[in-house]
């Protein structure tokens, strides 16, 4: 072999031995390449990963997230979001307000004496009634969330009827159901379909249960709470006549039976409403005159078309 050739043959080698080399270094450099884009693939799914954990540990949970929720409001209502409740004959040309929180001991305690005599004047025609309920015992010492979600099972009920909404408030605040203040039971949907039982529009209703169960007027309840404060109202029960507000007469502190004390107080009631709108129809009692008050908005009431309060919050 000639030397030319040798040499030849020697760069030829030296050639595969570069290019070779060359192949390889290019085929590392893309190794790493992709295993730095692997990292930072890892690294931006981690931290997506944690921001959307984080994203959802920031959102509002509950009855929280209730207030951001779309409204529903239930039918047999009017105003801003269903937020005025008023029952009764059209006709009548009188309304009553009555605020009330669900938990509130004192609240059932009036519907268990007087509750009876208000449903019979709303039947009979002889005012209206516009509902205020509110939730302040959930955020009060007593904790829990029994009255915001006893108000939107009760939201449920008026979907269903006017009738039914009495029937299962009357039922919620009876002896046989209303837990003590301290105790949370309505908190619970189980314990708000047991009582709703004996409601007969409710028993076995399905689309009740399930609003009940969904919540659909959870956002309806923390509309209706937010008027906590109309006209000055921040305790339960209360009750007005347009701007005035009204008082029972107090039952003697003396010893007597449960019986004995709501027949007092239902008296107390029916006394009230009696001096407020005069007399019942056929009761044969003197009309003292429903005039006779000053009050100008008193004698109206709350009107078809009245502003709603809540605007103004």
């Amino acid at each position: 072999m000639s030397n030319r050739n040798n040499q030849a043959n020697k760069a030829a080698a030296r050639e595969r031995i570069r290019a070779e080399r060359e192949r390889q270094e290019k085929k590392e450099k893309l190794r790493r390449q992709l295993v730095v884009a692997g990292t930072v693939a890892g690294v931006l799914v981690v931290a997506g990963g944690v921001g959307f954990m984080v994203m959802k540990a920031n959102e509002p949970k509950g009855w929280e997230a209730a207030k951001e929720a779309e409204p529903v409001a239930p039918a047999n209502t009017q105003g801003k979001n269903g937020t005025e409740i008023l029952i009764g004959d059209k006709n009548a040309k009188e309304t009553l307000e009555v605020f009330e929180d669900i938990r509130c001991p004192a609240c059932a305690s009036f519907e268990q004496s007087s509750g009876e005599a208000m449903l019979k004047d709303i039947k009979d025609g002889r005012y209206r009634v516009r509902f205020s309920m509110y939730t302040f015992i959930d955020d009060s010492p007593a904790g829990g969330e029994g009255s915001k979600n006893a108000l939107s099972a009760l939201g449920a009920a008026l979907n269903v009827s006017p009738e039914a909404f009495l029937k299962y408030k009357t039922a919620l605040y009876s002896a046989k159901y209303h837990p003590e203040e301290q105790v949370d039971r309505y908190g619970k949907d189980a314990e708000l379909l047991k009582v709703a039982s004996a409601v007969p529009e409710l028993k076995n209703n399905k689309a009740f249960a399930t609003a009940v169960k969904k919540g659909t007027y959870d956002r309806w309840a923390m509309d209706m709470t937010a008027l906590f404060g109309r006209k000055g109202i921040k305790a339960t029960p209360n009750f007005m006549h347009g701007e005035k507000k009204l008082t029972i007469p107090q039952v003697p502190q003396r010893q007597m039976t449960q019986a004995q004390y709501n027949q007092l107080a239902q008296a107390n009631f029916k006394k009230m409403i009696d001096q407020e709108f005069g007399p019942a129809k056929g009761s044969g009692k003197p009309d003292p005159g429903k005039g006779d008050s000053k009050d100008e908005g008193g004698s109206k009431g709350v009107r078809e078309g009245e502003k709603d309060p809540s605007a103004s919050r």
